[in-house]
């Protein structure tokens, strides 16, 4: 995804208490649509494996040794 969410330019937004993560350190209460809403800011590496598990996880779990 492009910078939509990270700008809060269109309905992409955080609603509520929603949660984000995101790979992007330009964060501010409200950046992202919600006021109340948080930003974890994660590692290129660590958002990918969160999108594949759908959730927070530790990308060393899927690391080759």
């Amino acid at each position: 995804a492009c910078c939509s969410m990270c700008l809060a330019m269109n309905p992409d937004q955080l609603q509520g208490n929603e949660i984000s993560a995101s790979t992007s350190n330009r964060n501010f209460k409200g950046r992202q649509g919600s006021p109340t809403g948080r930003t974890l800011l994660m590692s290129p590496a660590m958002a990918a494996v969160a999108a594949v598990e759908g959730k927070v996880t530790d990308v060393r779990n899927h690391l080759e040794n």
